[in-house]
């Protein structure tokens, strides 16, 4: 089917004036943007840049694919030879499309490439044309052609047809994606998985609606959270892949799409120059994989370089996906699950036409088999022999076909009867009539499961599909890990890389008064806070030097959001001549305004302040005037007594005299409750914001155990900046020395569970220790310290296939024993899956309920029970016993008492003294 293109004509411009003497005529600036520029927009869209959206191909890439068709021999052949002959078809010059073709040769799917063809990890270019070859894949020989079916027009001369589309049997749009600037629109669609594509079009003719997320060649790690499915107004945040190889060095091993490594390591050093990140050096040793290490400066953590690395660098980008394809030659953006179902709708309407023309094709050779094999075995072709004109014979033959007729699914026609007449002789003397009807019987066999399948196409498309995923699939796994991340705070992470100085008489402050007073260490990024004399604060950026008002009495650095820092303050109010104290935090503020601390009277005067990270309070003694009336001219002070409360509160009466100096006498300890932390698995990282599961209560010196998947364990603080490997970390816990580990993990040699319960010895920070099998392939299963170690076993018993889930407490199985014993086999009989119960989540208690029920219990003076958690029934009742005795034997416990006869009672210790509710009873053994 040939289809001649339009010809572009100029646009006819409107005179808006009379023609000078010279002949010629004034158009305005808005006639030509109504008429030339507007016929250049549209071509641009139609013709340069958006893709459409039948086969996902712009047109210089649909003219180099019809070109590499049309050189196919089988054999590679010269990228400058394929330039040349795409020329034919593509009206501008050669190097783009020389660039288009490298680009195409890249995403290594249509084009098998022999040669330099570049790196798009390091950004190395490809070698020229004249060096480099390349040829059709064969997934692009099977899934991009088909004469048949491809609809022709002129290309830009009129000398050469091209197609207008190439019928793709697959949604190569989304597998390779596409990045395009318009005048007036831009489009970027994502690349995405080659065989999650054809899973999801299957899945849709399944009448499912899948979701599918981009994959990049280059690896790395993304949160598709704000993806909404490639449309305009979506985001997705990428990162590289960093490894922590120890503490003084990291590796990353994959990058960020659309990133480089040249770009990647020049990132690094820009961040480092300017302090975010204390490095030392970046070596770059990729070769086959991408391998760019990273050594710390000493006393650098890694985990917290880590997160610089994803906040300051581009180790971490965003990209803003904008799907706009054309659609009956106009641009529309669509989202690319629109664009999938298009595209299978469009694969199965191919398959049709594909399908219904093999039938016709069919149905003639079956016609013309018969005709043969009636021609030949009726001896036809001798009654011709006699006929002295051309219409004889074909009347002849006619007359000779009529009784069978019949037959046919059509009528026989002169050219039927001429194919018939240009059979050789040869072949006639050869015939051979049980091949004939053999052949017959092939087509017409054929002709039915053609038939069938027409019938059937639903079922025919999903099958071609997977066929395309069997031969084509492996090796095109996914690349890219989903995960979930939150954003990583720059201010919390950043380098301490500045000093902050303050001159608190003339109120200036910054990292550039190095004559002045040492205040902290701080960043860049950091915001301070001042407090002066008259009971006003300042926040502001910090920066070389800051005017933050004469008389500064308290400078720090202040943390937005920070709830935990509590200032203690005694001032003087300037009507009354009171003094008042107060406990308050600043949790949110707005930058470079004023507030005054205390009632707003003027005159009045701070005579304390002091900022206290964990809410500490102090003791402090108060001096008073030597001339007021107050008998007791010196006291104390204790800060713990007050609560805290708003900047805004005015705070309680301290005195009522005079205050001349206060000073400190004694530090305290935190009066805020515990910090409630939870662990979220999905970016390794604690958090007080209730994602994840909830560990616990925190205080003090309370550390958090990480259990890891190679069989070690690690101890670390509860610093919110500490991150844990979400794919080397199993389970993350509130450590407690005094609970048992319960774990169970597969011993590598003996290819067996094992189970184990151990108390940890050590006492190392941050250091990893193993404790299960050495032998290679041993990994860890669960673990946790958990006071009641229920887990779930999936086995298959005795030799039947069934399988059985039982829950089964850890305790019944194996006593506490030292960290380093291997521990005993978890069953007997084959162990599937071992896996903690759906735990019950664990809140919070609040403070309001908890001093409801301490006023509770002190008004009516009884003793106040102590709060339990909900436990659940005994895991050592006599059904789980037999469950336990049924599956895993008897315990050794049980096996030694029955063998001495003896079981040991258990009986309360006579201390003389009742228990009242809540106390703990002591029992003896």
């Amino acid at each position: 089917m040939s289809k001649k293109k339009k010809p572009v004509k100029a646009p006819a411009v409107k005179s808006k004036g009379k023609k000078d003497e010279a002949g010629i005529i004034s158009v305005g600036i808005d006639g030509l943007y109504q008429n030339w520029f507007l016929d250049y927009a549209s071509y641009v869209i139609l013709e340069r840049a958006v893709p459409r959206i039948e086969d996902g191909l712009k047109p210089v890439q649909r003219r180099i694919m019809h070109s590499l068709h049309e050189m196919d021999d089988g054999r590679f052949n010269k990228v400058a030879n394929v330039i040349g002959n795409t020329m034919q078809y593509h009206p501008h010059g050669d190097a783009a499309i020389g660039e288009a073709i490298v680009n195409i040769g890249q995403k290594d799917l249509l084009i098998e490439t022999q040669g330099n063809w570049g790196d798009i990890r390091t950004g190395d270019g490809a070698a020229a044309p004249r060096y480099i070859e390349a040829r059709l894949s064969k997934f692009a020989l099977e899934v991009v052609y088909n004469p048949q079916t491809t609809e022709w027009q002129l290309s830009y001369d009129g000398r050469k047809k091209e197609p207008v589309t190439l019928p793709v049997k697959f949604p190569l749009l989304l597998a390779q994606g596409v990045d395009g600037i318009a005048v007036g629109l831009s489009t970027k669609i994502l690349p995405h998985n080659f065989c999650e594509l054809i899973k999801a079009s299957i899945d849709i003719l399944k009448g499912k609606n899948p979701k599918i997320y981009p994959d990049f060649p280059t690896g790395g790690i993304a949160d598709f959270t704000e993806y909404e499915q490639g449309k305009r107004g979506g985001k997705i945040k990428v990162r590289a892949k960093i490894e922590v190889a120890d503490k003084k060095t990291l590796i990353i091993r994959e990058i960020p799409f659309s990133t480089t490594t040249t770009s990647l390591i020049e990132s690094i050093v820009k961040a480092s120059e300017k302090g975010q990140i204390k490095i030392r050096q970046v070596i770059d040793n990729t070769a086959k994989d991408v391998e760019i290490q990273i050594h710390l400066q000493p006393g650098q953590s890694p985990e917290i370089a880590m997160d610089a690395l994803y906040a300051f660098t581009d180790c971490e980008i965003s990209i803003s996906p904008n799907a706009c394809v054309i659609v009956e030659d106009k641009p529309r953006f669509m989202g690319v699950n629109d664009i999938l179902k298009y595209n299978t709708q469009q694969t199965v309407t191919l398959l049709k036409r594909e399908l219904e023309i093999k039938r016709d094709e069919l149905k003639e050779k079956i016609l013309f088999s018969s005709l043969e094999k009636i021609f030949i075995e009726n001896r036809i072709y001798r009654d011709i022999e006699e006929c002295e004109t051309w219409e004889e014979v074909i009347a002849t033959i006619d007359k000779g076909l009529k009784p069978h007729k019949k037959k046919f699914y059509r009528e026989i026609t002169t050219d039927d009867i001429v194919k018939l007449t240009e059979i050789k002789i040869k072949r006639i003397s050869k015939y051979d009539s049980f091949k004939a009807d053999e052949l017959l019987r092939d087509l017409e066999k054929e002709l039915k499961e053609t038939e069938h399948h027409l019938k059937h196409l639903t079922d025919y498309a999903i099958a071609y599909y997977q066929n395309l995923l069997t031969k084509y699939g492996k090796g095109r796994e996914r690349k890219t890990e989903i995960r979930s991340f939150q954003s990583v705070t720059a201010t919390e992470v950043i380098a301490i890389n500045q000093k902050l100085y303050v001159n608190r008489a003339d109120g200036f402050a910054g990292w550039g008064l190095r004559r002045d007073e040492y205040v902290c260490d701080c960043s860049e990024l950091d915001d301070i806070i001042a407090i002066r004399r008259d009971g006003k604060a300042l926040i502001s950026r910090i920066s070389e030097k800051v005017f933050m008002g004469k008389d500064i009495m308290y400078i720090g650095v202040w943390k937005k959001g920070d709830d935990r820092m509590v200032y203690n303050m005694i001032y003087s109010d300037g009507k009354t001549g009171k003094g008042f104290v107060k406990r308050f935090t600043m949790p949110g503020v707005i930058r470079d305004k004023e507030y005054d601390l205390t009632q707003g009277n003027p005159n009045s005067r701070v005579h304390y302040i002091s900022g206290n990270p964990n809410g500490e309070a102090e003791v402090v003694e108060v001096k008073l005037s030597q001339s007021s009336t107050a008998r007791k001219k010196v006291f104390e002070f204790d800060f713990a007594d007050l609560e805290v409360k708003g900047r805004g509160a005015r705070g309680n009466t301290l005195t009522k005299y005079p205050i001349r100096k206060v000073d400190f006498l004694q530090a305290g300890t935190s009066t805020l409750s515990k910090l409630d932390l939870w662990y979220d698995a999905g970016s390794g990282r604690l958090n007080k914001d209730k994602r994840g599961r909830y560990l616990g209560k925190f205080d003090g010196n309370d550390q958090v155990i990480a259990f890891m998947r190679n069989g070690s364990y690690k101890i670390t603080g509860y610093d919110l900046n500490n991150r844990f490997d979400p794919e080397k970390t199993l389970r993350v816990e509130k450590f407690n020395p005094k609970k048992p580990v319960s774990a169970v993990y597969v011993d590598g040699e003996s290819k067996q569970y094992m189970v184990k319960r151990f108390l940890i010895e050590t006492s190392t920070p941050d250091k990893e220790f193993g404790f299960i099998s050495e032998a290679i392939g041993s990994r860890l299963v669960l673990a946790t310290l958990s006071d009641t170690p229920e887990v779930e076993i999936e086995l298959i018993k005795g030799k039947g296939k069934d399988k059985v889930t039982e829950q089964v407490n850890l305790e019944d199985l194996i006593d506490v024993k030292g960290w380093k014993a291997l521990g005993n086999r978890l069953s007997q009989h084959k162990v599937l899956k071992v896996s903690l119960p759906e735990e019950i989540q664990e809140q919070p208690e609040t403070d309001e309920n908890l001093a409801e029920e301490n006023a509770t219990a002190a008004s009516s003076k009884e003793p106040v029970p102590v709060q339990k958690k909900k436990e659940k029934p005994s895991s050592k009742s006599k059904d789980t016993k037999a469950v336990q005795q049924n599956l895993f034997g008897e315990t050794a416990k049980n096996q030694k008492e029955k063998a001495t006869g003896k079981s040991k009672k258990v009986k309360p210790k006579n201390t003389g003294k009742s228990f009242g509710v809540g106390e703990t009873i002591e029992l003896e053994l």
